[in-house]
């Protein structure tokens, strides 16, 4: 697969890996329902966590051909939810510029919306992709 048709990065898949205990690789690859597993059970007491380690190449792959681009980038908004969530830095940058400010001012509506995003963020981005 070409560079220009990747919509999920195996370097911020790997990136995001290091917070593995959080599930946030998981959820970046689309894989809501182990993502909310790993969440819960801080990634499977880590034996899911390092298994990962050399599962990533295959969760990338099988991303980029479920998610398409648009101007919407997937690793930028996935790297500003998990590093700048409380600000709504993600939001904004896609265009919801009342919801990102609303988590500004609430701590992304007190924490609840963390887990939100992280479980929405990849149908958020390619429904706006379609606009």
């Amino acid at each position: 697969m070409n560079r220009e048709s990747e919509t999920h990065l195996k370097s911020i898949g790997y990136i995001l890996w290091l917070f593995g205990f959080t599930g946030s690789h998981r959820f970046y690859y689309g894989r809501r329902v182990s993502g909310i597993v790993y969440f819960l059970t801080f990634g499977l007491l880590g034996i899911g966590w390092l298994i990962d380690l050399f599962l990533i190449p295959s969760l990338q792959r099988q991303a980029n051909l479920k998610f398409s681009e648009g101007w919407v980038d997937y690793s930028v908004a996935w790297i500003l939810l998990t590093f700048l969530e409380i600000f709504g830095a993600h939001r904004m940058y896609m265009g919801k510029w009342i919801t990102g400010g609303l988590y500004l001012l609430t701590g992304a509506l007190f924490g609840l919306g963390y887990l939100y995003d992280f479980t929405t963020l990849n149908e958020q981005i390619a429904a706006a992709n379609t606009l």
